[in-house]
């Protein structure tokens, strides 16, 4: 096992207002890109009360918390979020916008039940990370 995470719960706390999961992230699972291990795991951008990071600090409505995910905005998606998940979805296939258009289409309970069923690892039932594929639960690193 590489490392035990506490909480395997899919929470609408670790969905960022940019519509990232913050349960399936790297830096959630403690470890850097390179594969490092992180002094501090982080807790996600909601609890951390960062507002996702990356758009916080470009869009006044997450700042003054007028919004709490994207989609609510009139201007989803904007700029700063179509410049993110394009990233995403070259790098990771996954995409933050796609994640906000189900959570506002299809609720967030349904959104959780469909991350837990992707993400989910087929050996151990453990979290796949999004960002390079590995189970940290069990080690696993083959190819979903």
């Amino acid at each position: 096992m590489i490392d035990s995470v506490a909480n395997d719960d899919y929470s609408e706390e670790l969905i960022a207002p940019c519509g990232m999961n913050c349960r399936i992230c790297l830096g959630y699972f403690g470890y850097t890109t390179s594969g490092k291990k992180r002094k501090m795991k982080c807790i996600g951008c909601k609890p951390r009360d960062k507002s996702c990071a990356f758009l916080k600090k470009y869009c006044k409505k997450l700042q003054k918390n007028e919004v709490n995910y994207c989609y609510e905005c009139s201007d989803f998606p904007c700029g700063q979020l179509q410049k993110l998940d394009k990233g995403y979805r070259e790098r990771y296939a996954m995409s933050m916008i796609e994640n906000l258009e189900y959570i506002r289409d299809n609720g967030m309970d349904d959104f959780l039940k469909q991350q837990e069923k992707k993400y989910r690892c087929p050996d151990c039932g453990g979290v796949i990370c999004v960002h390079n594929e590995i189970c940290y639960s069990c080690g696993n690193s083959d190819k979903y």
